[in-house]
């Protein structure tokens, strides 16, 4: 009971360090990182173990999933080749060049715990990567290889992870069986977890009504992906990442608005609370940790954990000038039809944060080995693990805002893509009123069409620059701001006076939520207009 107050008053002083960070515009992840440092050094807090199984099963199912459902398919599917370098051959050639640093730096450890440090460090984290770059106005392109390859390299990095942990519990490892098994585990997880997606799609689509219900099924979805693809010992992560991608291409057609709604506040609140409880847990057990590698001098541990993060930062730079340029040199078809700009590949090279799933990663490392003997080196690699996340959210993440304006890359702005989707929509509604509901009643039939003429004509009036056309140019002009803003400024009267009814007890408790909701609704529709 004592453990869990606790965990319950360190959260809800995560909470208010997220309001702190959106008032002041800090990255939520970086201060994340500081405040799993700060929780380790305040004295008297309990040290809390979870069973390795658990923090698996508790952070990595829901966190892969939210970031799979965030991944545009079709831009994930027009980027795959750099994606696929950087998830798969970035991912393999750090885990290969951490394990062959630590392995010649660090006394007594041997090949299977070094590949292990590598595996767990080698992927960069999407939610990391995504808070970061929030805002720096990059380019559409640079922010989906960075999404995809996060999304996709926590597959890749976790199955090296997992052959590096039965290497070292186990003691043996065949390469070319470990290849074989590779491919089996990574297609028989994939297949599983499209089964169950397609499974969960007719489940949405045919049976399934009620709002509160579907949500519940969005929730439990990714852990019976990964529980049943690990029941059969193949990649429960690609299961998650494969449902993922494919109920969120047909979340258009199987999810009502109030379910899109109510799923995407629910899950943000759940990834939000284990985003903040990963870093609390590990600054409960930073004590124990630091305890377990007091044997090694402080001079030789900051060695360790500087060279380490210093390979992993390194490592990305020496990756992304082959892994761009070569397909270039290569194919003629890539140089005429991919835009090219140097400056993004250090932007790339910069954006190696780690995060969340290193670190359960870490954690998730058994406590003993199969004989009950203590897991060799179990702490030091939480210790360098948690290292190389401080360094390369706080060094990495607090400069590249710098660095992209030093690069003098101009923000990209969507705003004209948006105008001319918004443009296409309404017109073709336009046009479907007049082509198929002529019979409605004339008062009705001006009424509707009114209402799209009104947008229509709004957009007509927006400001656009004079270089619009222009190749590369931004969108400097707002869209529909002003009369949006006016709408919801009514809204508030109108909630207003609906508060004051409620206090004179003129309206009763379910007219005052159910008249709340609406309003709160149309004003989210009214904000999601503006720029």
């Amino acid at each position: 009971m004592q453990h869990i107050t606790v965990i319950v008053l360190l959260l809800f002083g995560i909470a208010f360090l997220g309001l702190l960070s959106n008032k002041y515009k800090f990255p939520f992840p970086i201060a994340l990182v500081i405040i799993g440092v700060l929780i380790s050094v305040i004295p008297g807090l309990p040290v809390i173990e979870l069973s390795p199984d658990v923090v698996f099963i508790i952070f990595l199912p829901p966190l892969l999933y939210a970031a799979a459902w965030n991944t545009s398919w079709h831009d994930f599917k027009a980027n795959i080749r750099p994606i696929g370098l950087a998830a798969v051959g970035l991912v393999l050639f750090t885990t290969s060049l951490v394990a062959v640093v630590a392995h010649w730096l660090i006394p007594d450890i041997d090949w299977p715990i070094a590949f292990l440090i590598g595996a767990i460090v080698s992927p960069p984290d999407a939610v990391a990567a995504t808070s970061i770059t929030k805002g720096l106005g990059l380019h559409p392109r640079i922010i989906t290889i960075l999404e995809g390859e996060s999304l996709v390299n926590d597959a890749s990095g976790l199955v090296a992870y997992k052959y590096a942990l039965i290497a070292a519990t186990a003691g043996n490892f065949i390469l070319w069986e470990a290849s074989m098994n590779f491919l089996l585990i990574a297609v028989a997880g994939t297949a599983i977890g499209l089964g169950l997606a397609y499974l969960m799609y007719l489940v949405h689509k045919y049976f399934v009504c009620d709002p509160v219900v579907e949500v519940t099924f969005t929730i439990l979805t990714p852990f019976g992906a990964y529980l049943l693809a690990e029941q059969f010992h193949f990649s429960g992560v690609l299961a998650v990442v494969a449902a993922g991608l494919y109920l969120s291409f047909q979340s258009p057609v199987i999810f009502t608005h109030q379910s899109r709604i109510m799923a995407y506040a629910v899950w943000e609140v759940v990834i939000y609370i284990l985003n903040g409880l990963i870093f609390v847990l590990i600054g409960l057990q930073m004590k124990n940790v630091i305890d377990g590698i007091s044997n090694y001098p402080v001079n030789s541990l900051l060695l360790y954990g500087f060279v380490i993060s210093l390979v992993v930062i390194l490592v990305r730079f020496v990756w992304v000038i082959p892994a761009t340029l070569l397909p270039r040199m290569i194919s003629k078809r890539i140089r005429n039809t991919e835009a090219f700009d140097k400056r993004n590949m250090v932007v790339f090279g910069w954006a190696g944060m780690r995060g969340v799933v290193s670190m359960a990663a870490a954690l998730a490392l058994p406590l003993t080995l199969a004989d009950g003997t203590e897991f060799p080196h179990r702490h030091l690699v939480i210790y360098l693990t948690f290292c190389v996340i401080l360094s390369t959210l706080v060094v990495l993440g607090l400069t590249l805002p710098w660095v992209i304006k030093k690069l003098g890359i101009k923000p990209h702005s969507l705003a004209a893509e948006e105008y001319e989707i918004r443009t296409k929509v309404v017109s073709d509604t336009i046009s479907h009123i007049e082509e198929n509901l002529s019979l409605v009643q004339n008062d009705l039939l001006h009424n509707i069409k009114s209402k799209y003429e009104v947008k229509y004509n709004r957009l007509q009036k927006t400001e656009l620059p004079s270089n619009y056309f222009g190749k590369g140019q931004t969108l400097a002009g707002n869209i529909f701001n002003e009369f949006s803003q006016l709408q919801i400024d009514l809204i508030n009267i109108e909630r207003r006076i609906l508060d004051e009814l409620h206090r004179q007890g003129k309206a009763s408790e379910e007219i005052l939520r159910k008249m709340e909701r609406e309003l709160d609704l149309e004003e989210t529709r009214l904000k999601l207009e503006m720029v």
